[in-house]
């Protein structure tokens, strides 16, 4: 059982990983000649060669990028909490009752995450043809993945420890 605990804890560190990496990270969205992520934009300058940061443009619509905003930080402070919170229920709660509260919030994270992701994809970049997705994208959607299985594992694992 402890082999599967460390399994199941290095899974949800992973999860974590993915999570920040994909909200910190600057590759959202790119093109050859710029990379979008949640807080900027690096533009590349033709004379000097040189990546030059930049405000996201206010053809954006703000309410809706401070959601996906919003909704990355929720899902990666979530994942924090269910980690702190599984470790607090390992050694405390008794045997039946454990990782009920750590999967419910691992399961919240993946929520956040899903709308953030959801709400980027449905209102940036659409009908753009010259960019495509980048590896930060991608990370998210592995983040939700793993999120998602953390949970559930969570909830089953909740079953199994009697």
């Amino acid at each position: 059982m402890l082999k599967a605990l460390a399994g199941i804890c290095f899974l949800h560190l992973t999860t974590i990983f993915f999570l920040f990496w994909a909200t910190i990270d600057d590759a959202w969205w790119f093109t050859r000649t710029l990379y979008t992520d949640l807080w900027g934009r690096w533009v590349m300058d033709n004379n000097d060669d040189v990546w030059v940061y930049m405000d996201i443009p206010t053809s954006y619509r703000k309410d809706y990028l401070q959601a996906v905003q919003a909704f990355a930080v929720l899902a990666c402070l979530f994942a924090v909490l269910s980690l702190c919170m599984f470790i607090f229920q390992l050694f405390t709660v008794g045997k039946g009752q454990r990782f009920t509260l750590t999967g419910v919030l691992q399961l919240i994270s993946c929520f956040c995450i899903m709308v953030a992701l959801s709400v980027y994809t449905d209102h940036f970049h659409r009908g753009e043809k010259d960019g495509w997705y980048g590896w930060s994208y991608i990370m998210a959607w592995f983040g939700w993945l793993l999120t998602l299985l953390t949970g559930v594992i969570y909830i089953i694992l909740r079953k199994r420890v009697d």
